[in-house]
C-alpha cells in the first residue's frame, strides 16, 4: 500500500534515522517504537506528507487516503459535537445536497421525453448508486456509535465543542478521522486523553474496522492488543518485527545475543588465523599456507551487532519524613458545579505506605477529588489529611506549563533551592540531560522530555505523600518502567490517576473506581479489578450509602459464607456439571466468533475486488455490480455489528 525506501532525516550534523525502508501494507497494525526523540512522530509527519525526509522516497499509490492524528494540534471547531463529527462525511453530505437538487429539478420537470431531462435522470441515477456505495445512509448512526464508543454521552452530542476541555476536544478528532475510514490510519499517542473503557473500544475498532494502522504509543497492553508488526527507531536504523510487541522485546534480546555469540566467535577465528600468519610468515615451507590464511582473512565480512541505546532515565525519590497512619480520609466529600454533582458522599481512607490508583472515565471527579486534597477547592463534607503529610502533585498538563523560552538548564535552577543547587547538574544527568541537553530550550523538547523535566521538580524537595496525575503521559515505556520502580520503592504513599493498565498493574493495591458522584473501592490490583463483573447502573444506585464495595469477595464466596447447610459432595457434583456446561457454552461462543471474523474477511476481499472492477471505465455503470456491490457493504456492516455482539457475549462468559 505504502512504500518507504532509503529515508534519512537529519535536523543536525547527526541524522535522526538513516536507510529506513519498509513497507505498509494492507491489514497491517504497526506499533513505531523507540525511545523519546528517537524520531516516531516525524516518521509519521512523513508519511503523511506534512514534513519532507532529507533523502529518500514514500511512495503512496492514487486513490490512497491516510487520517493523521498528532500529539498536538490547534483545535478552533465553534459548533456542537455532533456537527463537528459530521464534518467527517463531508463529501457525503456534499454528495446529498446534490441529490436533492437533482431530485427537485426532476420534480418540476415535465419533459420526460427531452434529452436532457433523460441525461438528468441518468446523472441522477448515477450519483444516487455512489452515494449508496458510500453507505451514506448509516452515517448518523457510526457517528454515534464512535462517539459513544469513546466516551461521550448521547446528551453530549448537542451540546457546543466549547464547553469541552482539550483532552475531550481531541477525542472528537479522533473520532471524525475514524468516521472518515480512510486507507492507513496514522495514530500519536492516541490514548493519552482517554480513559480505560474508552481504549478498549478503540482497541476492538482498529483490530475489526481498520485498514491499515500505524500507530505510536508507551501504553504497552494498548499495543499489544492491537498490532501485530512492530517497526523499532533505535541508533539511527529502522528495523521491522514482524510481531506484536512483547514478542519483539524477546526477539530483539534473542536475535542481539546470537550476534554476540557469533561475533566472538568470528573474533575467535580472525585471532588464530593471524597467529598462523605471524608465526609462519617468514619461513619458506609455510609460504602456501600462509598466502592461503591471508586470503582467508580478506573474504572474511565483518558480522554487525545491532546497536543498543542503553541511556535510561534514573529515578529514586528521596527519603521521606515519617506522615501520620491515615494520610489521607474523606467523610462525605462533595463537590458540585451549580447543578451538577461531582461528587457526592465520598468515603475514603489511605493508610500510610499505600500505593493506590483512582480510575474511571474522564469527567467522573478523579481531578476534582485530587484538588479537593490539595486544598485548591472548597468542598463539602470532612476531609483530613494526616499529621506532618508533605504532598508533591504532578499535574496531568504539567509538562505544558513549562516556560518554552528558557533552557533545560534554567528552568531547574529557577525553583532549586539551597545545596540542591550545587547538584543540578547532577540531576540532569539522571534524567538523561547531561552535557549539551541541559543547553536545550525547553520550546524544542519532545513530550517525553518535557515530561522528564516536570518530573524532576518533585526530586527538589521530600515529600511523603506523592499525587500523580497522568504521569506517563508521552514517556517511552523504558523511562515509565523506571518511574514505577521508583514509585513502588518509594516509602511514602502514593495516589495514582492513570488508565494505563500496565503501569499500575503490580504497582497498586487498591483501586478506586469514580462513577456516577461515587467512590468505589476494590481490594486488588488493575488487573483483578477490570475482572469483576461489572454492576449495572441500577445495581449502583442501590449500593451502601457510602458508596464503597469490597471487591475482595465475590458473589460465589458469599454464597459459602451463607450457614444453611448443604451436602458438600452433592454441591461439589453440581459445581463441576455447571463448570463443565459453562465451558461447553464458552467453546460455542467461540466458535460463533471465529466464524463471523471469517466472513468478514470473506464480505472485505470481495468489497476490495467488485471496487477495484468499478474503477474501470467500462464496469462504472454496470447495475449488477453496483447492486452486488451496496448489498454486501450492507450485509458486511450488518456482520460486524453481529460480530461486536458475540465478542461482547463472550466476555462476559468469561467473567
Amino acid at each position: 500500500m505504502i512504500s518507504v525506501e532509503h529515508l534519512k532525516v537529519e535536523f543536525g550534523a547527526k541524522p535522526l534515522f538513516s536507510d529506513a525502508s519498509f513497507v505498509i501494507n494492507d491489514r497491517d497494525r504497526i506499533a513505531l517504537v523507540g525511545k523519546n526523540g528517537a524520531g516516531k512522530s516525524t516518521m509519521l509527519k512523513i508519511l503523511c506528507g506534512m514534513q519532507r525526509p532529507t533523502e529518500g522516497t514514500v511512495s503512496v499509490p492514487q486513490g490512497v487516503t491516510m487520517g493523521y492524528l498528532p500529539q498536538v494540534m490547534v483545535l478552533t471547531d465553534d459548533t456542537t459535537v455532533r456537527e463537528e463529527a459530521r464534518k467527517a462525511f463531508a463529501a457525503g453530505t456534499a454528495l446529498k445536497r446534490r441529490l436533492d437538487a437533482m431530485e427537485a429539478e426532476l420534480a418540476g420537470r415535465d419533459d420526460y421525453d427531452s434529452p436532457g431531462y433523460m441525461a438528468l435522470v441518468e446523472r441522477f441515477t448515477r450519483e444516487h448508486d455512489r452515494y449508496m456505495m458510500m453507505g451514506a445512509d448509516g452515517y448518523e448512526a457510526d457517528l454515534e456509535r464512535t462517539l459513544t464508543g469513546l466516551g461521550f454521552a448521547r446528551t453530549d452530542l448537542d451540546r457546543p465543542t466549547s464547553e469541552f476541555s482539550g483532552g475531550w476536544r481531541m477525542r472528537i478528532e479522533l473520532a471524525k478521522i475514524l468516521l472518515e475510514r480512510p486507507d492507513v490510519l496514522l495514530l500519536d499517542e492516541p490514548t493519552n486523553h482517554l480513559d480505560i473503557e474508552s481504549i478498549q473500544w478503540l482497541e476492538q475498532f482498529l483490530a475489526t474496522s481498520a485498514k491499515a494502522v500505524v500507530l505510536v504509543s508507551h501504553d504497552r497492553a494498548f499495543i499489544n492488543n492491537v498490532t501485530n508488526r512492530t517497526l523499532e527507531i533505535s541508533c539511527g536504523r529502522v528495523a521491522d518485527y514482524r510481531v506484536k510487541y512483547d514478542e519483539y522485546v524477546r526477539l530483539r534480546a534473542e536475535r542481539r545475543e546470537q550476534q554476540l555469540r557469533a561475533y566472538e566467535n568470528q573474533q575467535k577465528e580472525i585471532a588464530d588465523i593471524k597467529d598462523f600468519i605471524e608465526r609462519f610468515r617468514y619461513k619458506p615451507t609455510k609460504a602456501v599456507q600462509v598466502q592461503s590464511r591471508i586470503k582467508q582473512l580478506e573474504k572474511i565480512v565483518p558480522i554487525e551487532i545491532d546497536e543498543v541505546d542503553n541511556s535510561a532515565m534514573r529515578l529514586k525519590f528521596p527519603p521521606c519524613p515519617r506522615s501520620g497512619d491515615w494520610p489521607v480520609v474523606c467523610d462525605g466529600v462533595g463537590k458540585a458545579y451549580g447543578e451538577h454533582t461531582v461528587l457526592a458522599g465520598v468515603n475514603l481512607s489511605i493508610r500510610r505506605g499505600e500505593k493506590v490508583a483512582f480510575v474511571g472515565r474522564n469527567g467522573e471527579g478523579k481531578s476534582t477529588l485530587v484538588k479537593c486534597i490539595m486544598g485548591e477547592i472548597p468542598f463539602t463534607g470532612t476531609l483530613k489529611t494526616g499529621h506532618n503529610v508533605e504532598i508533591g502533585y504532578f499535574a496531568q498538563n504539567q509538562a505544558q506549563l513549562l516556560d518554552e523560552s528558557l533552557t533545560v538548564f534554567q528552568t531547574i535552577d529557577n525553583v532549586a533551592r539551597g545545596d540542591v543547587r550545587l547538584r543540578i547538574n547532577d540531576i540532569l544527568g539522571a534524567f538523561m540531560f547531561g552535557g549539551e541537553a541541559s543547553e536545550k530550550r525547553v520550546g524544542v523538547l519532545s513530550g517525553g522530555e518535557r515530561s522528564r523535566l516536570a518530573m524532576i521538580r518533585l526530586l527538589l524537595e521530600p515529600v511523603n505523600l506523592l499525587i500523580l496525575d497522568e504521569p506517563t503521559n508521552h514517556l517511552d515505556m523504558p523511562s515509565k518502567d523506571v518511574l514505577k520502580e521508583a514509585i513502588r520503592a518509594f516509602d511514602g504513599t502514593a495516589i495514582i490517576v492513570s488508565h494505563d493498565r500496565e503501569f499500575l498493574d503490580g504497582l497498586v493495591t487498591k483501586v478506586y473506581e469514580f462513577a456516577g458522584g461515587r467512590v468505589r473501592e476494590h481490594l486488588g490490583g488493575i488487573y483483578e479489578y477490570l475482572g469483576e463483573g461489572r454492576r449495572t447502573k441500577g445495581e449502583e444506585a442501590s449500593s451502601s450509602e457510602n458508596g464503597k464495595v469490597k471487591s475482595g469477595k465475590s458473589d460465589s464466596s458469599a454464597r459459602q459464607e451463607d450457614p444453611s447447610p448443604i451436602a458438600p459432595q452433592s454441591s461439589a457434583k453440581e459445581s463441576y456439571a455447571e463448570r463443565k456446561e459453562q465451558q461447553k457454552k464458552i467453546r460455542r461462543a467461540e466458535k460463533a466468533v471465529e466464524d463471523s471474523e471469517a466472513k468478514i474477511e470473506r464480505l472485505e476481499a470481495r468489497l476490495k475486488e467488485l471496487d477495484g472492477i468499478l474503477c474501470q471505465p467500462d464496469k462504472a455503470s454496470d447495475m449488477t455490480l453496483v447492486a452486488e456491490y451496496t448489498e454486501t457493504k450492507k450485509t458486511l456492516d450488518e456482520e460486524v455489528e453481529r460480530w461486536e455482539r458475540l465478542s461482547e457475549e463472550l466476555e462476559e462468559m468469561r467473567k
